[in-house]
């Protein structure tokens, strides 16, 4: 009998589950939208795409969903509209039952800043390209000289990730110069002296050299003993004195 009265219970309860499920499912086909809710999720650290960027263009697209019948709302078509933009990295769309579209956003990540003979951009966490921002501009290592996209988006874009991966580098090389046989020379931010990298072949291991140099040599010469600090050989560090200027005093 309790067996009998468990699998009637049973039945109803999933009856009542499927009703009240198409029930509320043909509630929101029919409702109307009513609010487009954005988020950008990194807005604190990143401004590249505001709120106002977003809705202008789903507008422009057609695809603005406010007053529009949920079921027409197609949330595929507006994350792939949205992802054409050079600065968003992903978008999430989707319906509430109370009849919200919700737009969750997520910015890229810039890593470098290209400024080269061929243009102007950045280059991002995941290795392509975005445009300059007129209304931010991105605290990262500023590449110039002779880069080619090519350079940019491979050599130039691992040795950013390294440098993002390591505080010391990160907070110490602030410009990179590349010539037209792509050596590559360092702008530190601390010292008065240019660092000659040469390729980027082998990179880790010139600048654990170098760390060792500035570690070791350093604290007895000073910061302003040299003017260039040459990585170009393997195993080697040529640096390269301050010419001394000499002042003819007057009687």
């Amino acid at each position: 009998m309790i067996r009998i009265i468990s699998i009637v219970v049973a039945t109803l309860l999933f009856c009542y589950i499927v009703f009240v499920s198409f029930f509320f499912r043909e509630i929101r086909q029919d409702s109307i939208c009513q609010d487009l809710q954005v988020v950008v999720k990194d807005s604190l650290d990143k401004h590249f795409v505001s709120e106002s960027d977003l809705v202008s263009i789903l507008k422009k697209a057609g695809l603005d969903p406010i007053q529009r019948p949920m079921a027409d709302v197609n949330t595929d078509r507006i994350e792939a509209e949205l992802l054409k933009n050079e600065m968003i990295a992903q978008v999430e769309a989707y319906k509430t039952p109370s009849g919200i579209i919700k737009l969750e956003v997520m910015q890229k990540m810039p890593i470098l800043r290209i400024m080269g003979v061929r243009g102007s951009y950045y280059v991002d966490n995941l290795g392509t390209t975005m445009p300059i921002s007129r209304r931010y501009a991105a605290h990262v290592p500023i590449v110039s000289g002779y880069v080619e996209k090519e350079l940019a988006v491979t050599d130039l874009y691992k040795f950013a990730l390294f440098l993002q991966e390591n505080e010391f580098w990160n907070d110490q090389i602030e410009q990179i110069y590349v010539y037209p046989d792509h050596d590559i020379e360092l702008i530190p931010r601390v010292g008065n002296h240019r660092i000659m990298l040469g390729t980027l072949d082998g990179f880790e291991e010139k600048l654990a050299n170098l760390k060792l140099f500035y570690e070791q040599a350093i604290p007895k010469v000073g910061w302003e003993k040299y003017s260039m600090i040459n990585l170009k050989y393997k195993n080697q560090i040529v640096c390269t004195k301050k010419k001394m200027i000499w002042h003819k005093r007057t009687l």
